[in-house]
């Protein structure tokens, strides 16, 4: 196996981008799956307090953010890439808007009634009383777009989507996956679970035909795990980040200084640790848990925030 412990739940539309990725590279993995909702006491004494799903672990080393986990994987499997060099620019910044503008527009979408049960199962009253109250949370109460505004600003959205598949690419820029397809993906995915509303995608052919496309990556060879093995397996591996990165601050910070890293959307936890690595992409701190031991965990540097503790 690679060494890659991949933690999250069946139905998480961030963790189906990566899960596809694994076979668009042909990595096998081992899968932890994890609650959808707090607590999650094993997830957070690997992470120190970061609750988004997904979370890779390599041993010691612990990977928080989709944009980072996909770059780690790059460079673990380079070939076929991910970051073609003449359309990198473009794509990691169509990425970017697809992990943030559309999938926010998408989950105002299909979260209506009659499409809960195709993503969350029958719950009962009191499971959904509490997933409601944990996505609350997460998004530190900010409202969310209504259903009305979110149909038209998705209907636009995928309608430019469309026009991007119009003279016949196979892929979002070309001839080539990328990064871009990947992100783009795991909100058509769940649109497509969620049958009720799912046919705003009929207006989209080509779409269509390019998500079937993608989906035939599949998610590879893979393993499975509980969460108290993986954790073990944290607690008997050391970290393996070199010391050669280069150091870049901006923050007025140095090496070894107690830092706390948050995300600066929602799920705002912050995790507490020294600082080890600064680069111009990458945080990462070490951090010691009575339970995984002494672990780094690692986050992109956009999208995050650093301060000092």
């Amino acid at each position: 196996m690679s060494g890659i412990i991949f933690h999250h739940y069946p139905n998480s539309p961030f963790s189906e981008k990566v899960r596809l990725l694994f076979g668009y590279k042909k990595l096998p993995w081992t899968s932890v799956i994890i609650p959808t909702i707090m607590p999650k006491p094993s997830l957070t004494a690997l992470t120190g307090g970061y609750r988004r799903t997904p979370v890779m672990q390599i041993g010691a080393d612990i990977y928080c953010d989709t944009s980072l986990i996909c770059d780690v994987l790059e460079k673990m499997a380079p070939s076929p890439t991910i970051y073609p060099k003449d359309s990198e620019g473009i794509a990691r910044t169509l990425a970017q808007w697809a992990d943030t503008t559309l999938f926010w527009t998408m989950i105002a979408y299909v979260f209506q009634p009659a499409s809960i049960p195709h993503l969350l199962g029958n719950v009962t009253p009191e499971q959904m009383k509490a997933f409601s109250a944990d996505r609350a949370a997460m998004r530190s109460n900010a409202p969310r777009m209504s259903v009305p505004e979110a149909t038209g600003a998705l209907t636009a959205y995928l309608g430019r989507l469309e026009n991007m598949l119009a003279d016949g690419k196979p892929y979002l820029l070309g001839q080539q996956a990328t990064i871009a397809d990947f992100s783009v993906y795991h909100s058509v995915w769940f649109i497509q679970r969620a049958q009720p509303v799912a046919g705003i995608l009929n207006a989209t052919p080509a779409l269509k035909e390019w998500a079937v496309r993608m989906a035939a990556f599949g998610h590879h060879a893979f393993e499975k795990m509980n969460a108290e093995e993986a954790l073990q397996i944290a607690r008997n591996s050391k970290s393996v980040v070199g010391g050669d990165a280069v150091f870049v601050d901006t923050h007025g910070v140095a090496l070894g200084d107690r830092v706390a890293i948050m995300p600066t959307d929602y799920a705002i936890d912050p995790v507490e640790g020294d600082l080890i690595v600064s680069t111009a992409t990458e945080f990462a701190v070490r951090r010691e848990d009575p339970q995984a031991g002494t672990v780094v965990v690692h986050f992109p540097r956009i999208g995050f925030q650093l301060k000092k503790v």
